[in-house]
């Protein structure tokens, strides 16, 4: 399991004191406001102390330490942001997708292999996993009524098959 995640890409300033644009990667705002300092790296050696977030629309705009000018900011812009993942808290039943990315997903009557998730897509109403099996991609909608259990320990995902879900229905 990776330690650190990408909670995000610095993609612009806004304004002139050092604040940036933040396209959050994670849930939502609420998430990131958890982390008191981030990360420059997916190895956790440029760690940056987070001074401030707040929501705009869609984005985040945030604050670091050490970056006070707009020249500073604009030295960010198109990196990403790094979480430690023993810095936040998610729900129980929840999962990390670079958990779930490499989980192999079997029937949980048959315990048939039907791939390996290589993609986590989401489009609104519900995350979609990208699962290949021999070249071969199948979508999966992660409805309660199709996922049964999430094991990303065993990295296993089991679901209960639905006519039309594959191809050959």
């Amino acid at each position: 399991m990776k330690q650190y995640l990408e909670v995000g890409k610095l993609n612009n300033t806004h304004g002139i004191k050092g604040e940036l644009k933040l396209t959050l990667w994670c849930d939502d705002i609420d998430y990131l406001k958890q982390f008191k300092k981030l990360y420059l790296d997916d190895k956790g050696n440029k760690a940056v102390k987070v001074l401030s977030v707040r929501p705009q629309k869609n984005l985040a705009i945030i604050k670091l330490e050490g970056i006070d000018t707009i020249e500073k900011a604009e030295e960010l812009k198109g990196k990403l942001l790094y979480g430690n993942r023993d810095d936040a808290k998610i729900d129980e039943a929840a999962n990390y997708i670079a958990d779930i990315i490499g989980c192999y997903v079997i029937d949980v009557d048959t315990e048939e292999e039907y791939g390996k998730v290589v993609d986590v897509l989401n489009y609104g109403s519900c995350d979609i996993y990208d699962t290949e099996s021999w070249g071969k991609h199948t979508l999966i909608p992660a409805t309660p009524d199709i996922i049964k259990e999430i094991n990303t320990e065993y990295q296993v995902i089991r679901i209960k098959r639905m006519k039309g879900l594959f191809d050959e229905d």
